[in-house]
């Protein structure tokens, strides 16, 4: 059985953004990795800058890897 990863990411919707859930709580829609830094801290998950979150294991990314932003 796979663990279930603290962070996911939904798929891309129709204006670009990404829903991101944290411990099963949404806590808003990232356009882009930078988002992705700021939810992450304010969470208290320092997982770095960018690329090493585009690199996690600690993230799912659902409907695109980290680099597809656009539906």
């Amino acid at each position: 059985m796979t663990p279930m990863r603290p962070v996911s990411v939904g798929p891309p919707d129709s204006q670009g953004g990404r829903l991101v859930h944290i411990r099963n709580e949404a806590v808003g829609r990232a356009y882009g990795l930078w988002d992705m830094v700021v939810f992450l801290n304010r969470a208290g998950l320092d997982l770095g800058e960018e690329d090493e979150i585009a690199a996690s294991d600690l993230i799912e990314w659902t409907g695109g890897r980290p680099t597809v932003w656009e539906p």
